[in-house]
């Protein structure tokens, strides 16, 4: 097996070169690191990338950490992050925290055993403290779709607030006064957001909230069909629905075909965040638009210029939602 001694007399250059092109450093001319490279393949030399890691204390790799695995806004988020990295010659391992405070620490802490040079977060159970901690040990991470104030240079975020008003602005601006909503899990940041907007713009329209029309889901397509019946069980008349997701919304679009109730002639329902199967349900579902794929983008540059001191890159740390209309919402007669 060739060495990088071999690959440096080869090129007739030093170690420290050899080690430079190996790190793609900007410093190495293109004549010489056409050498080293020529040498590296004549002698099939193969960089150890453990051994660059240790020698050079940077891995060339990047934690990303993720609520769940599986799903259409998931797999947006990972695939803006891995596309990112990897244009810079980065690489991605990736965990996941499954909304679990223990699970998220622990694959917090295997990322940073495993020498990640950074990390990107999408954790929502994990203590505001442990974060704050994190950061003062000089860890570097963005966090996604979280607000800390004492680590806001940390975050980067999508207003929810106005995401969950433009939602119930919509359906009252379409006559609808009585207007239910099917909530994510309480304790999450962004779904309290989501609806303190829906409530206030109840309140703008100068309608009283009621909070029997509120059913608390799980993000999940069945506890959207589970809030249905729950809000038809209410007795209390509703013509249109919010969903704090667009998954919860297809689950209502489900039961409401089963009870045989029109969407949008009996029905109106919108949803949130305007993943990719959002415009193939039918009827196409209205939506705030969550930009899940330019955050993960935004986080990675994040990390390349604060991490890896690329330069010449447009930063934001907030994101603002915008509304989809489509056909699952209608004037009311």
């Amino acid at each position: 097996m060739a060495t990088i001694y071999q690959v440096s007399e080869l090129a007739g250059v030093s170690l420290a070169t050899v080690s430079r092109v190996m790190n793609n450093n900007a410093r190495v001319s293109d004549k010489t690191k056409e050498k080293v490279l020529s040498a590296m393949a004549e002698l099939g030399y193969q960089p150890n990338a453990i051994a660059q890691s240790l020698a050079s204390n940077c891995s060339n790799s990047v934690g990303v950490l993720v609520s769940e695995l599986h799903g259409p806004f998931f797999g947006d988020m990972m695939s803006a992050i891995e596309q990112t990295l990897r244009s810079e010659g980065k690489h991605a391992i990736i965990a996941s925290g499954h909304s679990n405070a223990d699970t998220e620490q622990a694959s917090i802490e295997f990322l940073i055993g495993r020498k990640c040079d950074a990390l990107i977060l999408h954790v929502e159970a994990v203590s505001d403290g442990y974060l704050i901690d994190l950061a003062a040990k000089g860890v570097s991470f963005v966090l996604i779709n979280r607000y800390i104030e004492q680590i806001s240079t940390h975050c980067i975020c999508l207003d929810n607030q106005q995401g969950g008003y433009l939602a119930t602005q919509h359906v009252l601006d379409l006559q609808h006064a009585q207007v239910a909503y099917i909530s994510g899990p309480s304790w999450k940041q962004d779904a309290q957001a989501r609806l303190n907007g829906h409530k206030l713009a109840l309140q703008d329209a100068d309608i009283a909230f009621d909070s029997e029309l509120v059913f608390e889901g799980d993000y999940q397509q069945q506890s959207g069909s589970a809030g249905l019946d729950a809000l038809l069980g209410t007795g209390k008349a509703f013509s249109a629905i919010i969903c704090a997701n667009d998954e919860m919304a297809s689950g209502v679009m489900t039961r409401a075909r089963e009870l045989n109730l029109d969407i949008p002639e009996q029905l109106s329902i919108v949803g949130f965040d305007n993943i990719i199967y959002a415009s193939y349900l039918y009827p196409t579902l209205t939506t705030v638009d969550y930009p899940i794929f330019q955050m993960g983008k935004m986080a990675a540059n994040y990390i390349l210029a604060k991490t890896y001191d690329k330069s010449g890159l447009v930063l934001r740390d907030v994101f603002v939602p915008k509304l989809e209309v489509r056909k699952s919402s209608k004037q009311l007669a």
